[in-house]
């Protein structure tokens, strides 16, 4: 979804977030509605779907690349699920490049279906929390740490899908960031039985980039995040430069980008779904940041997610 996140959907009780509650109060209505009347399909292997409840910027697509691999080394021949949508081509390229198997559909079901055809036997929903036509085995929903739930309210009072409350139909949720005492006490008295972690980004390809001035550009759901990381590991930005997430870069864009850098001797550094949405253009000028995602009590995430296989 290509949207800029406005300023009021992270602070409490302003106009705006009143104004168009209304609105909010009936698109939920009609979620709700949804619910009721579309019967869930349940298929023969294990669907575990990784979705969100704040809008984008969560890291549904990392952890699915890392739940994929989870299961290869439990000897199980995991398929991660896509629904397709133009503006998605970065992460359908970047798990492929993650040598993941991946089915994509303009329905999950439909994808779910060829994933059992081909003889897949689990199926990781990347994204989907809010599909209720199927049955899912396993809900993970992804918070950032910076961004939690924002304001608290949905869209378009503020940045939520759905109520908080909705937390209650997962059964593990994962903080991308450090601890959080006050909301994992939020979450529990949503559903007091759901299992909390704690995940990181560690890039692998630091050294690259270190002692360098640079020049960073990011089209993701909360691009500051990205630059949050970067000077988290005493890299130096001279230059930051935000698109809206899954951002359609025209080569002209790029060029200006390019020419900038060179004239103010920076190097250029951007996220790595930025790089497989532009690499069509084979830039090599163009970096990007490679990073792995590390999940606290690894051991502990993976017994729990094995069970429900």
């Amino acid at each position: 979804m290509k949207i800029f996140k406005p300023k009021f959907w992270h602070r409490k009780n302003t106009f705006l977030s009143f104004f168009f509650l209304p609105l909010s109060v009936l698109l939920q209505l009609l979620i709700f509605l949804k619910k009721i009347l579309i019967k869930r399909k349940k298929f023969s292997i294990p669907i575990i779907c990784v979705g969100n409840i704040y809008l984008g910027g969560t890291g549904k697509t990392p952890l699915c690349i890392k739940l994929a691999e989870i299961f290869k080394k439990l000897n199980k021949q995991p398929v991660i699920i896509k629904k397709i949508y133009k503006a998605h081509v970065d992460e359908y390229n970047l798990i492929k490049s993650k040598k993941i198997s991946l089915f994509k559909n303009t329905s999950r079901a439909v994808a779910i279906k060829n994933a059992e055809i081909e003889n897949f036997d689990c199926a990781i929903l990347d994204d989907g929390f809010q599909d209720c036509s199927i049955y899912k085995d396993l809900n993970i929903v992804c918070f950032n740490g910076e961004q939690l739930d924002g304001n608290g309210m949905t869209i378009p009072s503020g940045p939520l899908r759905e109520p908080l409350s909705s937390i209650k139909n997962a059964q593990i949720v994962v903080i991308n960031g450090k601890f959080n005492e006050v909301f994992e006490k939020k979450i529990k008295t949503k559903s007091k039985n759901i299992s909390i972690y704690y995940s990181d980004y560690l890039p692998s390809n630091l050294n690259q980039f270190v002692g360098q001035n640079l020049l960073a550009f990011a089209g993701i759901g909360n691009p500051n995040n990205f630059f949050d990381l970067l000077e988290k590991n005493n890299l130096n930005i001279s230059k930051k430069i935000t698109f809206p997430d899954h951002y359609d870069y025209s080569m002209e864009e790029l060029d200006n980008i390019i020419k900038y850098s060179i004239s103010n001797k920076l190097k250029i550094i951007t996220t790595e779904k930025d790089y497989f949405r532009i690499k069509r253009y084979n830039i090599s000028e163009i970096q990007y940041l490679e990073v792995k995602l590390e999940i606290k009590d690894e051991h502990k995430f993976i017994k729990e997610v094995e069970k429900w296989l």
